[in-house]
């Protein structure tokens, strides 16, 4: 560890931060994307005698260099202004490290959405959302398997930040059905995506604390929950969102009518899509009082609309992920147990890595296997509280 101590006027405010902070003795302040929101926070800090540090044993050489500059910037009493462009820029090199590296670190970015849904703020909410919706349409454009597969995977298991995982997981959904199946224009795709994203924004805190309630829901909880499409476009039109398009999606995001979507308006239609997959998303998750549904099973309560027939917007949903998305768990023919990593060439024939041999043991390696194989032919869904093993993510999404 090589602790070098920092300036307050060094570190970005806003926005995510591109480093770990530090005390002098090394202890943790805050992780790298946390957002710093004004002076103050940093300020009361200081005033309790910490040092703010940052190791340059791990923080890229790139982002060495900048703090370097910055503080002999510092240090030779550089105007005001100069340093400001200084942390801009590095901001954006910062951005396009991060897109130059590939795939997310999913775990600073299920924080990051966290913190940008739980508490936002009139000041900052534009830039560090859109950011963040960015980011996240960017690798779905990318790299829409790997990125499925992350969410669906966090997906079943997760019930801290379950409110912000679920709403990118809806907004990767929807981005890949409307751009893939739908053929949707971009700009309509993207209006989607932060449509999703931010559909329950109103009430972030309060799906998190139900995720982990075993209670029966309060009545104060209840109310909260029947209005929190209405509240969630007020509050988004109070931080500064005056796309009508997208405040009429959040708004009906929960308007159950059934028909084709050519009927409905271009916001209805966003909500309507947004409705099926928030509905797979759902029930993929678990919750404390149950187990997530098996991913089959989620498909096919979003296929059917509330006549039981088929829906235009569901049947698109699953006509784009397959009957077994990425990061779903099947039986294979051949009895060994695998996670699905990619979508194949027909909806039930996608790639997989076998986890669990025949006999149930942990294969060690994982086996790709091509579905599309007699041998290796999918014989049904897996629900996840049958398997007790879990697997690094990082290791799966290498095998996409």
């Amino acid at each position: 560890m090589n602790l070098v101590a920092l300036n307050i006027d060094t570190i970005p405010l806003g926005q995510p931060l591109p480093f770990v902070l530090r005390g002098a003795d090394g202890a943790l302040l805050a992780q790298k994307g946390y957002v710093i929101r004004n002076r103050t926070e940093l300020e009361v800090l200081v005033a309790r005698g910490l040092r703010l540090c940052v190791d340059t044993d791990e923080s890229g050489e790139n982002h060495r260099a900048y703090l370097a500059q910055l503080q002999q910037m510092l240090l030779s009493d550089t105007a005001l202004g100069q340093i400001a462009s200084m942390k801009i820029s590095a901001s954006a090199q910062a951005a396009r490290e991060r897109e130059a590296l590939g795939p997310p670190a999913w775990p600073e970015l299920q924080l990051r959405a966290t913190q940008v849904l739980r508490s936002p703020q009139a000041s900052d909410f534009g830039g560090r959302f859109h950011a963040l919706h960015d980011e996240l349409a960017r690798h779905c454009a990318h790299a829409p398997d790997a990125t499925l597969l992350a969410l669906i995977h966090l997906s079943a298991q997760e019930t801290q930040m379950y409110s912000a995982t679920h709403a990118m997981l809806v907004a990767v959904v929807c981005m890949v059905t409307a751009r893939e199946t739908l053929r949707w224009p971009e700009a309509r795709v993207q209006q989607l995506g932060r449509a999703a994203l931010s559909m329950n924004i109103a009430m972030t805190a309060l799906q998190d604390q139900l995720a982990l309630q075993t209670d029966p829901l309060s009545g104060p909880q209840i109310a909260a929950i029947e209005d929190h499409a209405a509240r969630s476009e007020a509050l988004l039109r109070r931080l500064g969102v005056a796309d009508a398009v997208w405040l009429e999606a959040v708004r009906c995001h929960h308007v159950r009518v059934p028909g084709p979507l050519a009927q409905k308006s271009e916001g209805e239609q966003l909500a309507r899509l947004i409705q099926r997959a928030d509905v797979f998303g759902a029930r993929i998750a678990p919750r404390a009082t149950r187990a997530p549904m098996p991913v089959t099973a989620a498909m096919q309560a979003c296929y059917y609309d509330e006549a039981q027939k088929v829906d235009e917007a569901g049947a698109a949903l699953v006509k784009t992920l397959g009957v077994y998305p990425p990061g779903a768990l099947v039986r294979l023919a051949s009895q060994e147990v695998g996670v699905v990593l990619r979508r194949g060439a027909t909806a039930t024939t996608p790639r997989v890595a076998v986890v669990l041999s025949r006999s149930g043991m942990p294969t060690g390696e994982m086996i790709p296997r091509d579905t599309a194989q007699p041998a290796w032919k999918i014989a049904g869904p897996v629900a996840h509280k049958d398997v007790r093993v879990q697997w690094p993510l990082g290791r799966l999404l290498a095998l996409v």
